[in-house]
């Protein structure tokens, strides 16, 4: 089935004309009853009954129109969004993104935006998952990238993918030389995390109950970078999403289990705003990179 033959259908379901329908998507009245009767045998069944010169679409052409009407919408608004993406657009995207996707990811993004579209100034700040809602709600960004917020304020979240949680350590330090790591012998390590209030931590605090674990919490950090560094520095231990490491010299990332922490990154924008076209090219550049790099797999 192919995009003309739902644009076929959809014509002649509305007029239930032939002619009519033919006039509408600029085709033969011969091709238009070809192309219906092409997808009426690869869908198995009539979508149209022919009475004389009467046309009556039938239960399955009813069940079939509104399946279609949403798709072809999408189709359009997906094609209209293009379209109002000229090379020469120009003005300010205001993003946010998380430690996580600001090392690599959005770098990444980033480059293949500014090759298409050069004349836009980007602004790129680094902000906590409630920093960028706040942003989002006030108007101060068109953009985010971070975690579905734990109290919707009328943002729209679209998961991009599945993102595993990880132990590090400093290439010294006992476990270092471990493949896989069960969530329970965390029990009395010490650790460094994030404060309470990120939801990374919150995610790990539920991972640390399931396994019946209690690690030793000796130092809060409100930023994953200096974490990082406090955990090649010393005999502590974190849990961070790899993709934040970017190759870190002298750390070593172990998977862990029984449970694994996993987290869904996303875009995030509001619902009330309306959406520049850069915007909506730099949320599809980012889905492109992502698809493209199997970011998070």
């Amino acid at each position: 089935m192919e995009l003309r033959h739902m644009r076929y259908f959809l014509a002649l379901a509305e007029t239930l004309n032939f002619t009519r329908a033919a006039e509408r998507v600029h085709v033969t009245q011969s091709t238009l009853s070809h192309q219906i009767r092409q997808l009426e045998e690869e869908l198995g069944q009539p979508l149209f009954a022919r009475e004389g010169k009467k046309v009556l679409i039938t239960e399955a052409g009813r069940a079939f129109h509104e399946r279609v009407v949403p798709i072809l919408k999408q189709v359009d608004q997906a094609m209209g969004a293009l379209k109002e993406t000229p090379d020469d657009l120009r003005g300010e995207l205001r993003i946010a993104a998380t430690h996580s996707f600001n090392v690599q990811l959005i770098p990444l993004c980033l480059s293949v935006f500014m090759q298409r579209l050069p004349q836009v100034k980007v602004v790129v700040e680094e902000l906590s998952g409630d920093q960028i809602s706040e942003g989002l709600v006030n108007g101060n960004l068109d953009l985010g990238i971070s975690y579905r917020p734990a109290i919707p304020r009328g943002l729209r979240f679209e998961p991009l993918y599945n993102e595993e949680l990880k132990l590090i350590v400093a290439s010294h330090h006992p476990l270092a030389r471990r493949k896989r790591l069960r969530m329970v012998e965390l029990n009395g390590a010490r650790m460094t995390l994030l404060a309470p209030h990120f939801s990374t931590r919150q995610l790990l605090d539920e991972c640390f109950a399931a396994a019946g674990a209690q690690p030793q919490i000796v130092a809060e950090l409100n930023a994953i970078s200096p974490m990082v560094e406090l955990v090649r520095r010393t005999d502590l231990c974190s849990i961070v999403a790899e993709n934040a490491l970017s190759d870190e010299p002298g750390i070593r990332a172990i998977p862990l289990e029984s449970p694994t922490p996993i987290r869904t990154p996303g875009l995030l924008w509001s619902q009330q705003a309306q959406r520049s076209p850069a915007s909506r090219f730099m949320a599809d550049t980012i889905r492109q990179v992502v698809k493209q790099a199997s970011w998070g797999r």
